[in-house]
């Protein structure tokens, strides 16, 4: 499966990490966890999320469960993942045309 953010951090830059706090000589601390891996992380709980509510549905629909609220939970937590990652999305789009408007 391939890395859908796999360009985070592949400049000569490097990945970012530790949102900000710039350790001894402007570098960034050592042992933080990346950007890209969080937003990895967060894409995986998402997916994960998405597929028990599916799974609770088609489950509840085929008899082989009968608690609907167990459904409508998993359901919601899945939505609530969704609208989550898709606020994020946002606010880096809004980052990225922000950052794109900067004069040099």
């Amino acid at each position: 499966m391939s890395d859908p953010v796999g360009l985070i951090g592949s400049s000569g830059a490097g990945p970012l990490r530790g949102l900000g706090q710039a350790g001894p000589q402007g570098k960034a601390p050592v042992g933080g966890p990346t950007f890209h891996d969080v937003l990895k992380d967060t894409l995986r709980e998402a997916d994960r999320l998405q597929q028990d509510a599916t799974r609770a549905v088609e489950d509840l629909s085929t008899g082989r469960r009968d608690d609907l609220e167990g459904v409508i939970a998993a359901t919601q937590k899945a939505d609530t993942a969704f609208k989550m990652v898709l606020a994020l999305r946002n606010k880096m789009m809004q980052a990225y045309e922000e950052i794109k408007q900067m004069r040099v």
